[in-house]
């Protein structure tokens, strides 16, 4: 079953959180550039992306690796707060998006569940 992913809340949500990722890692530490800061990079790019690729084939697999890559960024995070790239009001307002995107994404799963 497709869906649009354009027009759901959650796909939006993500893809506003990559853009706040973004621009917090911007004022991390030049020679991190290929490090940490690719990496969450990549994390917070996977999280819109599963999405809309779920959109096209199966939604409910694709719910699955998003979860997963919230975790992973948000470990990512907490590093980058460890290592004092990421001040403690960044990392809780980015976590606080990341709880509010898996609480979205179990939503959204369960209701493709119990659908079929």
């Amino acid at each position: 079953m497709n869906h649009d992913f354009k027009q759901l809340q959650y796909w939006q949500k993500a893809r506003t959180l990559v853009k706040d990722i973004y621009l917090v890692i911007g004022a991390f530490p030049r020679e991190e550039r290929f490090f940490l800061t690719d990496q969450i990079r990549r994390s917070s790019i996977s999280i819109p992306s599963n999405v809309a690729e779920g959109c096209g084939r199966q939604l409910a697999y694709f719910l699955d690796i998003v979860q997963g890559s919230t975790m992973e960024l948000e470990t990512q995070l907490i590093l980058a707060n460890d290592l004092h790239y990421l001040p403690n009001e960044s990392l809780g307002a980015l976590e606080q998006k990341l709880h509010e995107l898996r609480k979205m994404n179990v939503g959204l799963r369960n209701r493709l569940i119990t659908k079929f």
